[in-house]
């Protein structure tokens, strides 16, 4: 009997600890109450109220002037933007020193790419068949266009116009994994050249985009699998989301707050507390 108890004050004990646990990680870092309007910080995704992190962010500011980025408070990732008011169907996005951050680069086309990594992944699977792609060894036929929609990638997502150095070193990676993929003696089934040519991209790309490099991975296979230019590529894209934007290919035109409207597909918000991209 009194081991019974014994169990059953355990059992009480632990339910407790859970709740704590859970209260405490619905509290926001900054004010310690719960949080009042989710928002997000867009690189590490970690949670705070909305007033909370823009009183925090302006604060900053005031001691770094014209910074396009903001330092999250608790694990020290640079940011550009907070992300609020997710409802389900969209979400709004405030710029980090939004006059500072929205240059020229940054166009629709930008804009666009960066709202399709809020969405589940998988939209082109029935359209863009990618085991064929390494069937076919369809990657033996260079594509000029990568380079292209790689440096718009890799601008979208890092929100950063210069991005050289990141594209030449990713597309080094592509262009020397590909080329030496049937000089081995054993040539290997293509799922494992498959495997290799991802596991090879994301660690390249891995430390300039942290949590989007597998979804960077997808978008880069499902690029090259569909043979498409870009201009072809993002019509297919659209269509499939059922999204509509004006001009989404133009790379002169800037952004100047135009909103993508979002039709039969919805943006899904990815929320990590660490890095999902880490080893397991």
């Amino acid at each position: 009997m009194d081991l019974e108890a014994d169990n059953r004050t355990a059992d009480t004990n632990n339910n407790e600890d859970s709740s704590i646990a859970s209260t405490d990680s619905n509290r926001c870092p900054i004010c310690l109450g719960p949080i009042f309007q989710e928002s997000y910080l867009d690189t590490c995704f970690h949670q705070f109220c909305y007033h909370c992190i823009l009183s925090w962010a302006k604060v900053v500011a005031n001691k770094h002037f014209h910074s396009p980025s903001l330092i999250c408070p608790l694990c020290k990732t640079e940011n550009f933007s907070i992300i609020y008011g997710y409802d389900g169907v969209s979400f709004q996005q405030h710029y980090i020193n939004r006059k500072f951050n929205k240059g020229l680069f940054f166009s629709k086309a930008h804009k666009y790419r960066l709202k399709c990594y809020y969405t589940q992944p998988g939209i082109l699977n029935n359209t863009v068949n990618v085991s064929r792609y390494w069937k076919s060894r369809k990657y033996l036929h260079p594509n000029r266009w990568l380079e292209s929609w790689v440096r718009r990638e890799i601008q979208a997502l890092t929100q950063e116009e210069d991005v050289n150095v990141i594209v030449h070193h990713i597309l080094g990676v592509v262009d020397s994994f590909l080329r030496g993929c049937d000089r081995s003696d054993k040539p290997k089934p293509p799922e494992s050249k498959r495997e290799e040519f991802r596991a090879a991209v994301s660690v390249a790309v891995r430390p300039f985009i942290a949590a989007r490099t597998e979804r960077f991975v997808n978008e880069l296979e499902l690029f090259l699998a569909s043979g498409l230019n870009t201009e072809a590529y993002d019509e297919v894209y659209l269509q499939q989301l059922g999204w509509t934007t004006p001009a989404a290919t133009s790379t002169h035109q800037a952004a100047g707050g135009e909103s993508i409207e979002c039709t039969p597909v919805v943006p899904y918000l990815y929320i990590f507390d660490e890095d999902p991209d880490e080893t397991d």
